[in-house]
């Protein structure tokens, strides 16, 4: 939005040519979250705690989490308007890809949002019902699905799943590549939804997740760089390193009230939609298994949830003492900031042994 007007005074002011490049466009763009949420955090969380929408905490898990009850919830609402703000102003909004990138992450803050709602404002500890909320994922991620497929037509990448470590191998799957992207999505989505469980471990893995995905958009979307990485050219889809840069900054930000002990919670509305965000990412840099690399912390979360559920169903033995694993970690001993820092450092080695994978191809 901004973009577009300090571009029609390129041909009269020379200086005007530095709004052209991705990397100062996306500086300002993470400028602009990261003053956005600082400058609303207080006031955001005062309206919370005056309405009192603070979070409920449930009996049953760690004893340590009580006295978490009543802290300021729906904080996504901060992130999801930092980013938001800061791509609308600074990023080129003919790009494709960039309303398809903020349509799955507002539509998943909106699906967010319901939960919540349900949760603080109704005081339904259920919040909204599994399937209905299955549902609404499922048919948000399908349409932005058919709009990254379609965005791809024409480059000879359509339909085309990659794979890391390899340089020129991959499966074409046509159109069923609109239910591996739905997927990809909704897993993406529901994986930082159930990290989300103490101050700030889902929100430092996503700013990693976006920092990393900074660099593979505006390489993906270099042809130079792609062709010498011998990664995927997606053309056009280097405008996304303005998007991640403000998520990513808005993410900070956020950090700055969600840090241990936290003023404020992201709530579903922040977790559903950065991780539906991620899910898109990676499908439209054509990166959809490097995400499990990248996303390793994402992936331990829902596999120690998938395998606590299957373990009970078929021996009746829980093969930790409460899922995701990070409440295992805190009822044999660990204190609370020492799980969230420990977890940090695995998102950032999962990081680096995914942006590894560009050289090793």
């Amino acid at each position: 939005m901004l973009y577009w007007y300090l571009a029609q005074f390129e041909s009269q002011f020379t200086s005007f040519n530095v709004f052209r490049y991705l990397t100062f466009r996306s500086g300002l763009a993470a400028l602009t979250a990261l003053l956005f949420v600082l400058f609303l955090g207080k006031p955001f969380i005062r309206l919370i705690q005056r309405k009192q929408y603070g979070q409920a905490v449930r009996d049953d898990g760690p004893q340590s989490h009580l006295k978490k009850k009543g802290t300021p919830t729906m904080g996504g609402v901060l992130i999801v308007g930092g980013l938001s703000v800061g791509t609308l102003l600074w990023a080129d909004l003919r790009n494709v890809y960039v309303w398809l990138m903020l349509a799955i992450t507002w539509a998943y803050a909106g699906i967010g949002f319901l939960d919540d709602y349900f949760k603080v404002i109704r005081k339904d500890p259920k919040g909204l019902a599994s399937r209905w909320k299955f549902r609404l994922q499922v048919i948000s991620a399908l349409f932005v699905a058919i709009g990254l497929y379609h965005a791809q037509d024409g480059w000879g990448g359509q339909g085309h799943l990659f794979f890391p470590f390899f340089k020129t191998f991959f499966l074409d799957l046509g159109p069923w590549y609109i239910p591996l992207t739905v997927l990809t999505i909704v897993a993406a989505s529901n994986a930082v939804n159930l990290t989300d469980g103490l101050d700030g471990l889902a929100i430092g893995p996503s700013i990693i997740n976006f920092a990393a995905f900074f660099f593979l958009c505006y390489l993906g979307g270099n042809f130079v760089f792609a062709r010498y990485l011998q990664i995927p050219y997606v053309p056009e889809v280097g405008e996304l390193t303005v998007f991640c840069a403000a998520t990513m900054a808005a993410g900070v930000a956020f950090l700055w009230f969600n840090t241990y002990p936290a003023q404020i919670f992201m709530g579903d509305v922040g977790a559903l939609s950065l991780g539906g965000a991620l899910g898109a990412l990676a499908v439209a840099t054509k990166n959809e298994i490097l995400l499990i690399i990248l996303g390793g912390v994402f992936v331990l979360e829902t596999v120690s949830v998938i395998l606590q559920v299957a373990s009970f169903k078929l021996t009746g033995k829980r093969l930790f003492k409460m899922a995701p694993i990070h409440h295992h970690f805190e009822l044999i001993g660990w204190p609370e900031p020492k799980v969230i820092v420990r977890f940090w450092i695995l998102a950032i080695l999962f990081a680096i042994l995914a942006l590894s994978t560009l050289k090793l191809r």
